[in-house]
């Protein structure tokens, strides 16, 4: 089955109850990593488990790879087969933060492992609230399957690749960071601020409305048409801070018809834990 990246509040609602979709609540924030799951307890889209960023999206005992190192997939699939999926069977991810954390970050890892059967609830969370729509409380324990994935290798760019690619000026790196980060302004959360030679900034905020929502796809292909200037969209490698917020700059991508386009998963906390590396500042890449 394959389905369109985005998914509306009442199109899932009406999924439902046939049982058929994985519901996966990826609600999460870096400053107080337990609130998503506490959150999760106190209501949530009936049926839905819940996806810790930094335990199931990430593997941590993984050194150099970024603040939020991608799992292999024998680890992936572990937490696949406790949440019940099985091939073919549709997911749909939700946040509270418009997809960006971590709900687009699933969506990508499941692409990895050629799953097309995945959507993320456009509005997230809030969208959900704003319908209406019926919610639960408490913890959802799935019906455990058992299933093996392999990640699509030709799909990653690893730091050696990345460099090639940037040192022949082949590909149109985007950093999904806001302008202030970008340009070295500040840094929250890394040791050094600033962003890999050559990138351009594209923020995953400017891929929603006001209302949190999406952008129509025809704008949003408009706007990433402007800024790839002549880059195809299959010569893209998306780039934030950790790997997660990239995987919005890439889900709007699909979402606009821009197809092919790829992560760097460590992404600029993982270009920085090898001081060799340069780094540059400013707004020009």
């Amino acid at each position: 089955m394959t389905v369109t990246p985005l998914i509306s509040a009442s199109e899932l609602a009406a999924l439902l109850p046939g049982g058929e979709v994985l519901v996966v609540d990826c609600r999460f924030e870096l400053s107080d990593p337990g609130k998503g799951e506490r959150d999760h307890q106190a209501a949530h889209v009936p049926g839905a488990v819940y996806a810790h960023l930094d335990r199931d999206l990430s593997d941590h005992t993984r050194q150099g790879q970024g603040r939020h190192p991608l799992p292999d997939a024998a680890r992936f699939a572990a937490t696949l087969s406790r949440w019940g999926w099985r091939p073919g069977r549709r997911v749909v991810a939700y946040d509270a933060a418009g997809g960006a954390l971590a709900a687009a970050r699933l969506w990508w890892m499941l692409r990895l492992i050629g799953e097309r059967a995945a959507q993320v609830l456009d509005g997230g969370w809030g969208a959900w609230l704003a319908a209406g729509l019926a919610q639960e409380a408490g913890t959802v324990t799935a019906a455990a399957s058992a299933v093996e994935v392999q990640f699509d290798a030709a799909a990653l760019v690893g730091y050696d690749e990345l460099q090639r690619h940037l040192a022949a000026r082949d590909i149109c790196l985007l950093d999904a960071r806001g302008p202030s980060r970008f340009r070295g302004d500040e840094e929250p959360l890394d040791r050094v601020g600033g962003h890999i030679p050559g990138a351009r900034n594209r923020p995953f905020a400017d891929n929603l409305d006001g209302n949190g929502r999406f952008k129509p796809a025809d704008q949003l292909r408009r706007e990433f048409t402007a800024l790839l200037g002549p880059y195809a969209a299959g010569a893209v490698v998306h780039s934030c801070g950790s790997g997660v917020t990239a995987c919005h700059n890439l889900l709007a991508m699909e979402y606009a018809g821009l197809t092919g386009s790829r992560v760097f998963a460590p992404s600029w906390s993982g270009w920085i834990s090898d001081p060799a590396r340069p780094v540059a500042t400013g707004d020009a890449g």
